[in-house]
């Protein structure tokens, strides 16, 4: 079963104190594009969720986001007092040094100063990790089933261009037999006009006629373009990832559909290729999609 790199999920988990929602997008993409937008109190759990992610999504560009809706402050800024005295003790050397008086106002000057001010980070505590890392586990199964849903949309309408590229392909039988007759009548033609009827050489002709039956004939394209078709038709419904091997054969597919239209001869057989490469196409737009 197909499923789509499109999708969305998201999951809430709440504390006393938070409100902490995960949010995952995924659109489109040739290999894993993962990013994340954490809290700086989440960053040390990035490899992890990292891991989480790549584990089930396998493929496309995920954005993986974590807002917290806190009463605390994550991040604590606070004096680093033993900076500051240093910084005082030194100031109060040199003033003595230099025989003035410190005042109140040399606290403002010192606070300017490098490192006087520290942030503590808050560690997150095991039992709101655990929490957090379901409701990631959640939402990653969300954004999964959505997946698997869009899939089977896709798949519906791919399946409907497939049989439809089928169904053109058993139509070129009906205009394979004039076809020949045509080329028959047109080399005829050319010879009568130009060497007359009874300067023809029957048999040379006939042999003529074989080569030019073999350089049009399409047989063998038509049992491999039926062959491809039933493929894709047989991989669409493994278990994914499979997007890339449907891709492929989307390009066999029409190798096989554009060596017909060159093959033809024959302006009937070619529009029922030109309608068999419009199906094509909408297949591999979708493609593009699949996970």
């Amino acid at each position: 079963m197909i499923k789509s790199m499109t999708g969305y999920g998201k999951a809430v988990a709440e504390t006393m104190q938070k409100k902490i929602t995960i949010e995952i997008k995924s659109l489109n993409s040739k290999q894993l594009d993962l990013n994340t937008k954490l809290p700086w109190l989440y960053k040390e759990k990035e490899p992890e969720i990292r891991n989480m992610v790549s584990q089930k999504l396998d493929r496309g560009k995920i954005d993986f986001s974590i807002f917290i809706d806190s009463s605390e402050q994550e991040l604590a800024t606070v004096i680093n007092k033993a900076t500051v005295k240093n910084y005082y003790n030194q100031f109060k050397e040199i003033a003595s040094d230099l025989d003035f008086k410190l005042d109140d106002q040399i606290f403002s000057v010192i606070m300017k100063l490098p490192d006087t001010l520290k942030t503590d980070k808050n560690e997150i505590p095991e039992e709101e990790w655990e929490l957090v890392r379901g409701k990631i586990a959640e939402s990653i199964q969300i954004i999964d089933q959505y997946r698997i849903e869009e899939g089977i949309s896709i798949m519906t309408d791919i399946i409907k261009c497939i049989d439809k590229i089928l169904s053109l392909l058993s139509q070129i039988g009906t205009f394979e037999e004039g076809r020949i007759l045509k080329v028959r009548e047109k080399l005829n033609a050319i010879l009568t006009e130009n060497v007359g009827n009874e300067n023809i050489d029957k048999n040379r002709f006939e042999q003529e006629l074989i080569y030019y039956i073999e350089k049009f004939d399409i047989n063998e394209e038509k049992v491999r373009l039926k062959t491809h078709c039933d493929y894709f038709l047989e991989t669409i419904k493994t278990d994914a990832p499979n997007g890339k091997l449907l891709n492929f054969i989307c390009q066999e597919i029409g190798r096989e559909i554009n060596t017909i239209g060159s093959k033809a001869n024959d302006a009937s057989i070619q529009k029922l290729v030109v309608m068999m490469k419009d199906e094509l196409e909408k297949i591999k737009e979708q493609t593009l999609n699949i996970l």
